[in-house]
């Protein structure tokens, strides 16, 4: 990452967009704006930026595909900063590849914070070899995973979570921590969030909590990724 970081700001309210600018600047950022969504993918992959500020409301497209269109081509990280309140949206936004979400109002600084916060994260580590857990394989340079040869059509963050756990495999892995590294956000009352997301997993790979091929809850710890014949 550069020195100074440069961030993209997608936001086409004037009232917002212009304070928000000088703040961020104020704070040691190089920072660029875009006012709609076409403008602002053209500029994250013209640009480069280290991170994207992204508004939901814009003029010509959704900023929730605009989060989609960007991850099929990007891994610039994305903080959403709308006024979407509802759990219901923010749940969908970060499933659709944000790695943070900041409701509107909110200050400067602490967009600031979340900011310095993401960007400390830096690049994912986690390596490119292809992962083989029984006949489940998971190529995280293609994002894709065949169970018994067969396509699987994942979400990007069921492959997310697929994906950690079994750089974790034979492990239990808390929900604390795959809210950490696969949602990026804070522990605190989401268990939902991640039962919800193995719930659907779990149906994609033909298994259920009740009778596990590969994901297996320990309960009141976490999960664990097994190979069929070795899980207990």
């Amino acid at each position: 990452m550069r020195a100074v970081p440069r961030l993209l700001l997608i936001e086409d309210d004037p009232a917002i967009r212009t304070p928000l600018l000088r703040a961020l600047r104020d704070r040691g950022h190089a920072v660029a704006a875009a006012t709609t969504a076409m403008d602002g993918l053209r500029a994250a992959l013209d640009d480069r930026p280290d991170l994207v500020v992204l508004d939901l409301g814009l003029p010509d497209v959704d900023g929730t595909e605009l989060l989609r269109m960007l991850r099929a081509v990007s891994r610039v990280p994305v903080i959403v900063a709308t006024a979407r309140d509802a759990e219901t949206e923010i749940v969908r936004v970060l499933d659709a590849g944000a790695d943070d979400y900041v409701v509107k109002p909110f200050t400067a600084a602490q967009l600031d914070a979340r900011i310095r916060a993401v960007l400390r994260r830096g690049p994912a580590a986690a390596t490119d070899e292809t992962i083989v857990v029984g006949d489940l394989e998971i190529d995280p340079r293609s994002r894709g995973v065949r169970l018994d040869g067969v396509p699987v059509d994942l979400t990007p963050r069921e492959f997310d979570l697929l994906h950690h756990l079994a750089t974790r495999r034979d492990e239990v892995v808390t929900k604390r921590e795959l809210l950490t590294e696969v949602w990026q956000i804070p522990y605190g009352g989401a268990d939902k969030t991640v039962d919800v997301h193995l719930s659907w997993l779990r149906r994609k790979l033909g298994e259920t909590a009740a009778a596990p091929r590969y994901l297996h809850t320990v309960r009141g710890v976490g999960v664990r990724l097994a190979t069929p014949d070795t899980a207990p």
